[in-house]
């Protein structure tokens, strides 16, 4: 997270509008960051950034400096990412055992795989490793984004979810075990044994819509696929799992939403 002074928050808590705009400004990648993770749909992470924008601004003055700036933007998001109607609602319900009958699912033979060279590799290795977090409950998943995704202190990261630090290491372990369980028992990248690999799974996601035609715009600064299979095959299986969470690359916010949140909760006169 950009560097925020407690200057800039006094400015903005003030009602400085350009303290303000920055201010947004300096935490909406790290808003988006956690939205990708926790929604697995760059669409409605979006959607939901824009929301946790216009919360943070409008909470503000309730923010009194007894934490860090960063922890406090990180419990709004959460807070939000956890109990907002519109988020429970589409969440898809996914375990692990529905998520691993769906990549077998018009799997190709080795004659039918995609090309090693194929840009859509790196694509579908992204959403796939996304989506995987789908099948942790939202507690255990925001537990395991903040913890081994996003690499929080873990007495920072009991904080940002209001629990204490022993429930969120218990919270953690359960649900690190999951995802490297499924890791180790499905993905290609983290066992040769795994039915399911990147190239014969590729042409049944894009034709069944998972993935789209072409490679999404925010996704293009991520590993390459040639190398996170390297770093894959040159790690213990413990850390498989985390490794191939992390290499999702910077996952900026594709738009400034800035502006656009100022002039929502304080529209221009006129």
């Amino acid at each position: 997270m950009t560097d925020v002074s407690k200057d800039l928050i006094e400015l903005a808590k003030a009602g400085d509008a350009r303290a303000l705009e920055v201010l947004v400004r300096a935490v909406q990648d790290q808003v988006y960051r956690l939205s990708v993770r926790m929604l697995g749909d760059l669409q409605a992470a979006q959607d939901a950034t824009q929301e946790i924008l216009i919360r943070i601004v409008t909470k503000l003055s309730t923010f009194q400096g007894e934490s860090k700036f960063e922890t406090w933007t990180y419990r709004v998001a959460t807070n939000y990412l956890l109990t907002a109607k519109k988020v429970i609602a589409r969440d898809p319900g996914l375990s692990f055992q529905m998520f691993a009958d769906d990549l077998l699912n018009g799997l190709a033979d080795e004659s039918h795989a995609a090309a090693e060279d194929h840009i859509m590799l790196n694509e579908l290795r992204v959403k796939c490793t996304m989506a995987m977090l789908l099948c942790l409950d939202r507690d255990h998943r925001a537990a395991y984004v903040l913890g081994d995704v996003l690499e929080f202190d873990h007495s920072d990261a009991a904080g940002i979810l209001d629990i204490t630090p022993a429930n969120y290491r218990k919270r953690l372990s359960r649900a690190r075990k999951s995802v490297a369980d499924f890791t180790a028992a499905s993905c290609g990248l983290a066992s040769s044994s795994a039915a399911c690999s990147c190239r014969k799974r590729l042409p049944a996601a894009m034709a069944q819509g998972r993935i789209g035609q072409r490679p999404s715009a925010e996704l293009l600064d991520a590993p390459s696929f040639v190398a996170v299979e390297a770093e894959a095959k040159s790690v213990e299986t413990q850390l498989v799992a985390a490794k191939l969470q992390r290499a999702t690359g910077p996952l900026l916010a594709p738009q400034d939403f800035a502006r656009a949140v100022i002039d929502l909760v304080n529209p221009p006169d006129g």
